[in-house]
Order: C-alpha cells, then sequence, then structure tokens
C-alpha cells in the first residue's frame, strides 16, 4: 500500500472522528435551540445518507448491469424506512443492511 494512500485515509478518518465527536462534548446548553449549529448539526445525517450513495454510485461508472441491484435495493431501503419512520438512524441502517443483503445475493 502506498504511503499517500495511508496519509490519505488517516487524515480523513482524523477528521471523521472529530467531526463525530466533538459535537458529543460540546455544551450546547448556550446555543439557540434553532441556530446555525443546531441546523448544522441536524443535517449530518442527510449527508451521511448522500455520502453512502455516492460511495455506492462510483462502482456503478463500470458497465455491469448486476451491480445495480445492490444499489437499487439500498435506496429503496433508506427511502422505505424514512418516509415510514423519519429517522434518518434507521433509515441509514436499513439502507445499509438491503445493500449488504442484495450484494451477498449477486
Amino acid at each position: 500500500m502506498k504511503a499517500e494512500l495511508v496519509t490519505l485515509a488517516l487524515i480523513v478518518g482524523g477528521f471523521n472522528w472529530a467531526f463525530r465527536y466533538l459535537p458529543t462534548r460540546l455544551d450546547m446548553s448556550a446555543r439557540a435551540p434553532g441556530g446555525a449549529w443546531a441546523r448544522f448539526l441536524a443535517a449530518t445525517g442527510p449527508a451521511a445518507i448522500a455520502t453512502l450513495t455516492v460511495a455506492a454510485l462510483l462502482p456503478m461508472l463500470a458497465p455491469r448491469l448486476a451491480a445495480t441491484g445492490p444499489l437499487v435495493a439500498g435506496v429503496a431501503g433508506v427511502l422505505a424506512v424514512f418516509f415510514w419512520r423519519r429517522s434518518v438512524v434507521l433509515a441509514t441502517l436499513a439502507g445499509a443492511a438491503s445493500y449488504g443483503a442484495a450484494y451477498a445475493l449477486v
């Protein structure tokens, strides 16, 4: 493995950890409930879903029709559970589970 790839993975992993850990340690009591910081944190769930979708779409650039099955299953799982429960967490888990199950079947 190239050193550049390892360095990039460590940098991205460090920022990912900080992005997830630091908001749990901030004192939010002095902030306005509908303020910019609250809106930013509320947008992280949909951003995670979008990131997973892009990560699933990138391999689709290769012309393999069978590879679209897991993508369709994952997106369907996300959309179905989100519209059913309005929960980003459950939708993300359902999308990942649907994608994984469809990938295992292909």
